[in-house]
């Protein structure tokens, strides 16, 4: 599943072994030092502070290795339970769902309800599905098809989608982006990453969801900023470069109650940087709201 190579419990093992040994290697070298050489106490002092020092430095990387090995572990552990959520609520919907269909005194206009039920329960899968497809792809080199690209239908699907999965009412996710304008880039990636981020805005909002996006051209027009902004439940400044990474959810209680696998803005700075570009996030504090910042190239001549 990582997209990295997954790291060896040997190697921490091994310095671990190599610190113990090398620590008793010293200490013996030392006494045999102090019983049979003519050396000064004060070189002596030197010799046992290097030492000493060079021990401590071998020991304090064995364990930075531990501790990063742990948080790793925590992660996995982490997005496993997180995806039996993602795989199991809505395969519940669409069983109980099929269930409810197969009766005969179903009332008028339950059926409608339910296949509606049952579709968004499909978009969760598929959205889920595509971005652990996606981030399991973005471990390798991935080549980016660029093509003239219409930004606003492109956003457009995407808010659809996202409209769709969470039954919001059009006023509830606004669109300012020009409809002429244009770029030559992916229009695949470019969908991906505005419906997770919009798919994150809504998610980690609390009623009424208000998600604004709006792009706009830099400069001459050789750069695009698009932003995304919400009202939700934010973030603390030093959430701000772990949010990136991989199966990283905060330990927070408006966090844990949604779902989620923590694999959404780690697929969305893959993207970014596979199409040039740079993300930044920004947040006020905790509970005051989220803005996305994508900067893209338009590949556009001036």
């Amino acid at each position: 599943m990582s997209p990295r190579r997954r790291r060896s419990a040997s190697i921490p093992i091994a310095i671990g072994i190599f610190s113990v040994a090398l620590a008793i290697a010293m200490l013996v070298a030392w006494i045999l030092v102090l019983v049979y050489s003519d050396i000064g106490q004060t070189w002596l002092l030197v010799l046992g502070i290097i030492s000493l020092s060079f021990i401590l430095l071998v020991l304090a990387g064995f364990a930075v290795m531990l501790v990063l090995e742990q948080r790793e572990i925590r992660r996995q552990f982490g997005f496993i339970d997180s995806v039996t959520h993602e795989l199991k609520s809505p395969l519940a919907g669409l069983k109980l769902s099929l269930e409810t269909l197969a009766r005969e005194d179903l009332p008028e206009g339950a059926t409608e309800h339910l296949r509606g039920m049952m579709h968004g329960d499909v978009e969760r899968l598929t959205a889920f599905i595509d971005d652990v497809l996606t981030a399991n792809r973005l471990g390798h080199a991935r080549q980016v098809q660029r093509v003239d690209t219409e930004l606003s239908a492109v956003v457009q699907r995407a808010v659809e989608r996202v409209r769709s999965r969470h039954e919001l009412h059009d006023h509830e996710i606004t669109v300012s982006v020009p409809p002429d304008l244009r770029m030559t880039s992916d229009p695949t990636a470019l969908e991906t990453i505005v419906r997770n981020l919009v798919d994150n805005a809504v998610k980690y909002s609390d009623p009424p969801v208000q998600v604004h996006i709006n792009a706009e051209l830099l400069g001459n027009g050789r750069q695009l900023r698009l932003r995304i902004a919400d009202h939700g439940i934010g973030f603390a400044p030093h959430e701000r470069r772990r949010a990136l990474h991989r199966f990283y959810r905060a330990d927070r209680e408006a966090v844990r109650r949604r779902p989620g696998t923590g694999l959404g803005l780690f697929v969305v700075q893959a993207l970014v940087s596979a199409l040039g570009g740079r993300l930044r996030l920004d947040s006020a504090g905790e509970n005051q709201g989220t803005t996305v910042h994508v900067q893209l190239p338009t590949g556009n001549r001036p």
